[in-house]
């Protein structure tokens, strides 16, 4: 099994702290080492962005152990997620934090179009009313909002990823999106499919309280 990523100083009244979803999704890339490595083999060093980076823990656990020499671009529209990746990067990987830049834009908005090789999204997707309005200062304590209310069905922000995958994603590019059950996952695999992608359930189990279904997005 490997290393889980330490962290630490970091403020999770106003970051996402990691919990059931963020463990699953180091076992989802545990699991899919060998297929990333094997995709990226080819004297080319891709470009990795994690949307929604939080703490940091996914990303830093992708350099550490997957995409070595990858070069990262995350993002968060929370400027304290901002900060917590660059810390928790330099706090495991202080050889590597140089492959590590962190943006603060809303999901992949600042990004030129198709040139991300992996896309890693962990989205709010717990339903709600309506996604949260982005707080005014960075002490606001209602960042942590924005990480976990999803609005109708808990899919308004997951489709604004999934329906720009075409601009986002390189030629070659591959993206891994986590869904609870009230996502309906079966129903999202389904409509991507018709629209040409195809599309992997690389994991699901019960996480804690909660159904949880990592997919597989790339072209055909």
């Amino acid at each position: 099994m490997l290393s889980t990523p330490i962290t630490k100083d970091i403020d999770y009244d106003k970051v996402y702290e990691p919990s059931e979803d963020s463990f699953y999704l180091l076992d989802c890339f545990e699991q899919e080492r060998d297929y990333l490595e094997t995709k990226f083999k080819k004297n080319k060093v891709p470009i990795i962005t994690e949307i929604g980076t939080g703490s940091g823990i996914l990303t830093t656990f992708l350099l550490q152990h997957i995409l070595k020499d990858g070069i990262y671009i995350a993002t968060d529209v929370n400027p304290n997620a901002c900060k917590s990746v660059l810390q928790t990067v330099r706090n495991n990987c202080p050889t590597q934090a140089h492959l590590v830049d962190s943006s603060q834009m809303d999901l992949t908005s600042a990004i030129r179009s198709n040139i991300i090789d992996t896309l890693i999204f962990n989205p709010p997707y717990v339903p709600a009313s309506e996604v949260p309005d982005i707080p005014v200062t960075d002490e606001d304590s209602k960042w942590l909002d924005l990480a976990l209310l999803g609005g109708e069905d808990g899919m308004i922000v997951t489709w604004k990823v999934l329906n720009n995958l075409e601009r986002i994603l390189s030629t070659d590019g591959v993206a891994y999106i986590l869904f609870c059950a009230r996502n309906n996952p079966d129903k999202v695999a389904n409509e991507m499919t018709d629209r040409g992608w195809k599309v992997d359930v690389v994991i699901s189990k019960k996480a804690g309280w909660e159904v949880l279904t990592i997919l597989r997005f790339s072209r055909l």
